[in-house]
């Protein structure tokens, strides 16, 4: 978890906005659960240092719950729509954390290596 600080909302920088949009389109277009959810899963770090594309990622995998009918999941992402937004300006969010029910709200986890490197110039 992220040291609590003052609130910091800073705009996605255009490298990492490509990636987290990357990530997203490629969600919306496979035909599969799974390679959806991993998709989701990369946006959600990607996305996670920037309060408005975090609760968007949340949006779409509470959708996607939603479409599985897969009520646990479901709940989980909507507690994590109502903290995203929050988490990020507050930089209190669990690093490399995928933004599944599954994963805990606060588990922190490892960056894949491709992601920290885009994530590595956040400015």
């Amino acid at each position: 978890m992220h040291e609590a600080g003052a609130i910091v909302v800073t705009s996605m920088p255009a490298h990492i906005r490509s990636a987290y949009t990357a990530e997203m389109s490629a969600a919306r277009t496979l035909d599969s659960d799974s390679g959806r959810w991993e998709h989701l899963e990369r946006a959600h770090i990607i996305s996670q240092p920037y309060p408005w594309p975090h609760t968007r990622n949340h949006f779409a995998m509470l959708a996607l719950a939603l479409r599985q009918r897969d009520r646990r999941e479901a709940l989980g992402q909507i507690v994590r729509v109502i903290v995203a937004a929050p988490g990020s300006a507050l930089n209190r969010y669990p690093e490399g954390n995928t933004g599944r029910t599954a994963a805990g709200l606060t588990t922190p986890m490892q960056v894949p290596d491709d992601l920290a490197q885009i994530l590595a110039d956040r400015t």
